[in-house]
């Protein structure tokens, strides 16, 4: 018997990332076990590997970490651009009425966060870095841990984690942007500006080529990655001048034709890889004064009790203001599971982190890594068990 396939987009997409998110468990279980025996060495000499590429005076030289980190992950901000525009033109995100649940609840799950870590870390400077670590939300994990409750999900709430996490990633974006940038190079970020006027041109006249808009995209990449400007950034901003739709053939879309191309490659291949270099911590020797530690506390208090409070009591407060109001399919119980969920920041809440140590000097990535893993993995277990009996034992998810 053929299995039958969801018809609408979401429905797919919601199908795609719940794969993904297993996936990407299991990416993070075989980084843990690779540095953990003593095949460590191996694992280091390989996310360590120098990679390079000269073009004349121009030379990009990087360990293939953040080659990951930074190219990659352009990719994956990409496609999130992408969503992101068309979500607001015409999605989930398009109408006011929908749009108030998930970006009060996503302003509480990002606030509380970042206020658990401060008072954690208040009076340490470099330990201050990390104070946006918390404040992420990873879908694809997210959605991965529901699949495992199967059909009693209701389709409200996978529409509601993915909206708040659509918002989480717009601060994400945000916060790169203005707080993990390094020192300014004007001239690199002069040809920036350069390639986002020439993107403007290309979409003033109608162009619909991606060939083209990809290999100004290219370029803007290199320039941001010289100009201290995160380079990451310079996959939303291409993707806010792809055409949503066509000007030469009704009833096809640049942007989504790109994002259907794009989505299996992020889920199954960029994620998962970029969890299996980031993930893999040593924790033989950890004891009492790692667990303790100022900064994976922060992180992981943050996760676990910011996320899920942060959340549900905004949503609450916004609903008791008759601001907006629950899906009749959503119980209050129910959505402490997914606010609690929401704790789940492993992947976003990594590439936070690898941003927010690199130029200090001080080596506390794995303190930053250990809060995420343990942070991640409470939220996602007490998400799963208040879901678990919370749900009814079936649900129309479609």
């Amino acid at each position: 018997m053929i299995k039958k396939q969801p018809k609408t987009f979401i429905g797919r997409f919601l199908q795609l990332e719940a794969s993904g998110g297993i996936l990407l468990m299991i990416a993070a279980v075989v980084a843990l076990v690779l540095a953990n025996t003593p095949l460590q060495p191996y694992y280091a000499l390989l996310i360590d590997t120098p990679v390079e590429i000269r073009v004349g005076p121009l030379e990009l030289a990087k360990p293939l970490l953040l080659w990951i980190n930074d190219g990659l992950m352009a990719v994956f901000f990409f496609l999130v651009g992408l969503e992101l525009k068309r979500e607001l033109l015409e999605g989930e995100l398009s109408e006011r009425s929908k749009i108030i649940l998930p970006a009060v609840g996503a302003l509480g799950g990002m606030a509380l966060p970042a206020l658990i870590y401060f008072l954690f870390n208040a009076g340490d400077h470099i330990a201050m870095q990390g104070w946006a670590i918390p404040a992420a939300t990873d879908i694809a994990f997210t959605l991965g841990i529901l699949s495992l409750l199967g059909s009693r999900v209701p389709r409200s709430i996978k529409v509601f984690l993915t909206s708040l996490a659509i918002f989480d990633d717009i601060g994400a974006i945000l916060i790169i942007a203005a707080f993990y940038t390094d020192k300014i190079v004007l001239s690199a970020l002069l040809v920036v500006v350069v390639c986002i006027a020439l993107l403007f041109y290309i979409n003033s006249r109608q162009v619909e080529s991606r060939t083209t808009y990809i290999l100004v995209g290219v370029v803007m990449w290199v320039a941001m990655l010289k100009s201290g400007v995160h380079a990451t950034l310079a996959g939303v901003i291409l993707a806010m001048f792809i055409p949503l739709h066509s000007w030469v053939e009704e009833g096809y879309s640049p942007l989504r034709n790109i994002e259907h191309d794009l989505h299996a490659a992020v889920a199954y291949i960029i994620l998962p890889v970029f969890a299996f270099a980031n993930a893999g911590i040593k924790l033989a020797g950890v004891g009492t004064e790692e667990l303790l530690n100022n900064v994976s506390l922060g992180i992981a208090g943050g996760l676990f009790a910011g996320k899920q409070l942060g959340i549900f009591f905004l949503v609450w407060l916004g609903v008791r203001l008759k601001l907006t109001r629950l899906p009749d399919d959503i119980s209050w119980g129910s959505l402490y599971g997914a606010a609690a969920l929401c704790g789940v920041g492993f992947t976003m809440s990594l590439f936070i982190g690898s941003l927010a140590f690199e130029k200090t000097g001080v080596n506390l990535f794995f303190d930053e890594r250990l809060g995420i893993i343990l942070g991640s993995l409470a939220s996602g277990l007490l998400g799963y068990l208040i879901l678990r009996i919370t749900l009814p034992a079936s649900a129309h998810s479609e």
